[in-house]
């Protein structure tokens, strides 16, 4: 059975910030930390709230997962909000992940083509449903692989095509390697014996900036990997 969620956020560092000017903020958001407030008095503590008590206009464009780690943009004003949104619903803007995942991959690189909907019978997880599912597409590519007592772990990079909620966590389950540490798709010796959190980081953001109209990428360092990645090429 799987263990209750308890929101404990981590407060140091408290804001890192990578960026900001009048349109756009720019943060490395930690493992652990809710993206936007949630309903419960318990998760009012999040980027969002953090970010707005010293920038009370910031807004959310996007999120990530509460466990995952990497870059995230607010916007700083509604113009801003509203292009970046555009970005993001158009898929213009260029994301990159980074993970160790359990188990050997063979396939050295690969698109997963599976389409994903929310699992209403185990909330908040979502499932393959082949159906009923919205299309979802990630590319992967297989950086390193080691064998270990738990059966082999695998370094890889992901690029979400699409953006669909926990789909990168669900491709990698649904191809046989959940991510290592996570709670709701890999096994509990996965979680606890591994690593203490969810190994996954959204490492590069590119988008276009709203206030001069040019490409800009965005990266936070990978904190559980030893590796640093040949930046991801920002469109001509």
């Amino acid at each position: 059975m799987r263990k209750p969620f308890l929101y404990d956020p981590p407060m140091a560092p408290y804001l890192t910030m990578l960026y900001q000017d009048d349109d756009i903020i720019v943060l490395n958001k930690p493992s652990g930390l809710l993206s936007v407030t949630g309903n419960r008095p318990s998760h009012q503590d999040a980027l969002s709230s953090r970010v707005q008590r010293v920038f009370p206009t910031a807004s959310v464009v996007h999120r990530l997962d509460w466990a995952t780690s990497g870059v995230m943009v607010m916007a700083m004003h509604k113009a801003a909000n509203r292009e970046l949104s555009r970005q993001f619903h158009s898929r213009i803007t260029k994301k990159r992940y980074f993970a160790r995942v359990h188990g050997i991959v063979v396939q050295q690189r690969g698109r997963i083509d599976l389409p994903l909907a929310a699992n209403k019978l185990d909330k908040p997880t979502q499932k393959v449903d082949m159906e009923r599912g919205k299309p979802s597409l990630t590319d992967y590519t297989v950086l390193h692989t080691e064998e270990n007592q738990w059966g082999g772990e695998s370094w890889v990079e992901l690029r979400p095509i699409t953006g669909r909620s926990h789909q990168l966590r669900v491709h990698m389950q649904a191809i046989g390697h959940p991510i290592i540490g996570d709670r709701l798709y890999a096994q509990e010796k996965h979680v606890t014996g591994e690593a203490p959190r969810l190994q996954l980081h959204a490492e590069s953001l590119i988008i276009i900036h709203p206030g001069d109209g040019t490409w800009r990428r965005f990266t936070a360092p990978i904190p559980f990997l030893p590796l640093t990645p040949p930046a991801l090429a920002v469109p001509e």
